[in-house]
């Protein structure tokens, strides 16, 4: 009952108080990002699959320059990648325009992490179950070690989400993003800037 009836208008109540407490900060950040990104802008829009697959636009801070070497090609990753959007990317702050994507219904708070498009026809039957709920800004998956996991791994817990989700649950997978985003737990696999991605195997 939780999951289908109460927790979508709670997450909006939660989600449009959220907003119109840190509206001056998500302004701030955007002002300077729209100077230290080099041109590139201070949002990053990016086509992620919803519930029930629907293809929607999540909404976050832009943490990489649109740098390109001689060839007119982008520079790496690690190489577009600001000191300033290290920090916002290590403490979760990039995450906060997806307030938006809550307001409009798009996301939860609570629930598995939107992924790429073009990862759909990688995912097995049971993966694609992932799907039956709203994705979230947090998740069960981010609170088990975030992409210090295999996809394979990752993916379970977002099902295990799917068939468990409470108002208890995303209690405890709320408080515990906190103290994770204090701690600067699990942002990226060891050695690598962004995560590994999924090749339908790993």
């Amino acid at each position: 009952m939780y999951k289908n009836i109460f927790k979508r208008p709670m997450e909006f109540c939660i989600a449009l108080m959220v907003f119109v407490i840190i509206w001056p900060v998500l302004l701030g950040i955007t002002i300077w990002f729209h100077f230290i990104n080099k041109g590139a802008g201070a949002f990053f829009l990016q086509e992620r699959p919803g519930k029930d697959g629907k293809v929607f636009k999540v909404i976050k801070f832009k943490t990489m320059t649109d740098e390109r070497d001689a060839n007119g090609n982008l520079l790496s990753d690690k190489e577009r990648l600001t000191k300033a959007g290290k920090f916002v990317r290590s403490t979760s702050i990039d995450e906060l325009p997806q307030i938006i994507n809550i307001l409009k219904g798009d996301m939860a708070l609570i629930g598995p992490r939107p992924l790429r498009t073009y990862y759909l026809p990688l995912y097995s039957e049971e993966q694609m179950r992932r799907h039956e709920v709203r994705p979230g800004i947090t998740g069960w998956a981010q609170i088990n070690g975030r992409n210090n996991l295999s996809w394979t791994k990752k993916f379970e817990l977002d099902v295990w989400y799917v068939d468990h989700c409470t108002f208890l649950l995303d209690i405890k997978i709320a408080f515990t993003t906190i103290k994770k985003v204090f701690i600067r737990e699990g942002v990226s696999k060891e050695g690598e800037v962004t995560t590994v991605p999924f090749n339908g195997y790993n």
